[in-house]
C-alpha cells in the first residue's frame, strides 16, 4: 500500500511584505523589496545581489518551456500558493501530493550577499514569516528556517531560534561569515544542530554560484553548473572529516539531483585511496563512500537516472520533490512523473523515496496525512 507523498523541496514565492513588514526596523530601509522592472515585469531587488530576481521563474510551475521568461510576470496573477497557506494546500491537491518541505526563493540569493548584517536580519524577517504562513497546516506545510552563520556562536543563537518557532530543520548557506565548515571552529555549531534536532539542508544556487555567471560559452551551459556548489560541499563534509567527527550528523542535499551520485562516490574513494597522502588528505576511519551513503541525503524532481540508480546509492537516502512552484517543478503533473518513473520499484521502495525517509528525517508524524486520490 502507497503512503501519502511527501515533497521533500517545495518552496515559497515570498510575497512583497515578506521582508520589509517582518525585518529589524534599522534594517527596513534595506529590506528586500518587490518592485516593477519596465522590461523584467515585477522582481525582487535585494541589495548586493547581482542581480534581481525575476517572479516569472520563481512562479513559472505548470508553463510550457516555451513559456518560460526572465519578463513579464506580475505579482498578482503568480501561483497565490506561493505565499497564502489556503492556496497552497489546493495545489498540493491537485499535484497528489499531501505534505512539503519548505525551502524560499528569495532567500536562496540572499545567502549569497556580502552584507553578513543584512543577509542576517533578511533570514530573521524570512523565519518570522515562514512561521505564520506554516501555522495553519503544521502537518502540511513543513518550514525550513534559515540561518546566516555569521559565526559559529551566533550560528548557535540562531539555531535556537529557529527550534523555538518548532521548524523541523534549516537551510544554511553555502559558505558561512567565518572561515568554512570544515575548520574545527565549527565543532560546538554541528553539535547544536544534533542536540536541536535540526536537519541542516545545502540548496543548489546557495554558495555563490549562478545560472548568469561564471560559465564558458551560451547562457545555457551556466545551467549545468548549479549542482557544483552542492558537490564541492558535499565531498568537503566527507572528505575533511566532519561526518567522522560528527556521527550523528545528517544534512541534505536540495535539488542538485542524483543521478551523479554513484559516479561521484567511485571518484571520492579514487581520490582517498590513491592520493590522499600526497594530496595531505584527511585520515578517515571509513571510505569517503561510505560517510556519503551515510550522512547525505538527496532531493530531486525528474531526475531519470536517480530512479534508474536505486540500487547503486542509498536508497534510505533518496527524497522526490515537486520544486513548487519554481520554474523546474513538476507540478501539475507530478503523478505521471511518478507513474512513468517509478514502474521498475516495489511499494517499499517507493514508499521510501515518496514518504517514509523524509518522514524519518524530519520526525514527522504523518498520520493525520491522507493519500492522494
Amino acid at each position: 500500500m502507497l503512503k501519502p507523498i511527501i515533497s521533500a523541496d517545495s518552496h515559497v514565492c515570498e510575497p512583497p511584505n515578506c521582508y520589509i513588514d517582518f525585518i529589524d526596523e534599522k534594517f527596513k530601509a534595506r529590506a528586500p523589496r518587490l518592485v516593477n522592472d519596465p522590461k523584467r515585469g515585477d522582481v525582487f531587488r535585494v541589495e548586493g545581489s547581482r542581480h534581481s530576481i525575476p517572479m516569472s521563474l520563481i512562479s513559472a510551475a505548470g508553463k510550457t518551456a516555451e513559456e518560460l521568461s526572465v519578463r513579464g510576470a506580475r505579482f498578482e496573477m503568480l501561483h497565490r500558493g506561493g505565499w497564502e497557506p489556503h492556496a497552497r494546500v489546493k495545489d498540493q491537491d491537485i499535484d497528489g501530493v499531501a505534505a512539503e518541505i519548505i525551502y524560499p526563493s528569495v532567500g536562496m540569493e540572499i545567502c549569497n550577499i556580502p552584507d553578513i548584517d543584512l543577509k542576517q536580519a533578511c533570514m530573521e524577517a524570512y523565519n518570522r514569516w515562514l512561521a505564520e504562513f506554516c501555522a495553519p497546516y503544521p502537518d502540511r506545510l513543513i518550514g525550513l528556517g534559515q540561518c546566516a552563520v555569521r559565526s559559529p556562536d551566533e550560528g548557535i543563537k540562531e539555531l535556537e531560534a529557529i527550534r523555538h518557532y518548532g521548524f523541523k530543520g534549516v537551510m544554511l548557506p553555502g559558505l558561512p561569515g567565518q572561515e568554512d565548515y570544515a575548520h574545527a571552529m565549527y565543532t560546538e555549531f554541528f553539535d547544536a544542530l544534533v542536540e536541536l534536532g535540526l536537519v541542516p539542508s545545502f540548496h543548489i544556487l546557495t554558495s555563490g554560484e549562478g545560472l548568469t555567471q561564471n560559465f564558458r560559452g551560451s547562457k545555457i551551459n551556466g545551467f549545468m553548473s548549479v549542482v557544483r556548489g552542492n558537490q564541492e560541499l558535499m565531498s568537503m563534509f566527507v572528505f575533511d572529516g566532519i561526518f567522522m567527527r560528527h556521527p550523528k550528523l545528517k544534512i541534505v542535499s536540495a535539488e542538485a539531483d542524483g543521478g551523479w551520485i554513484p559516479h561521484y562516490m567511485y571518484r571520492m574513494d579514487h581520490a582517498y585511496d590513491r592520493h590522499r597522502h600526497w594530496m595531505r588528505g584527511q585520515e578517515l576511519d571509513r571510505m569517503p563512500s561510505e560517510y556519503f551513503r551515510e550522512h547525505i541525503y538527496f532531493t530531486f524532481q525528474d531526475d531519470y537516472t536517480a530512479f534508474q540508480f536505486k540500487d547503486h546509492v542509498n536508497i534510505e537516502r533518496m527524497m522526490w520533490a515537486n520544486d513548487f512552484p519554481h520554474s523546474d517543478s513538476t507540478w501539475p503533473s507530478s503523478q505521471q512523473l511518478l507513474k512513468d518513473s517509478l514502474g521498475h520499484m516495489t511499494d517499499a521502495e517507493k514508499n521510501l523515496i515518496l514518504h517514509e525517509n523524509v518522514a524519518a528525517l524530519y520526525g514527522l508524524d504523518t498520520s493525520a496525512l491522507e493519500v492522494a486520490a
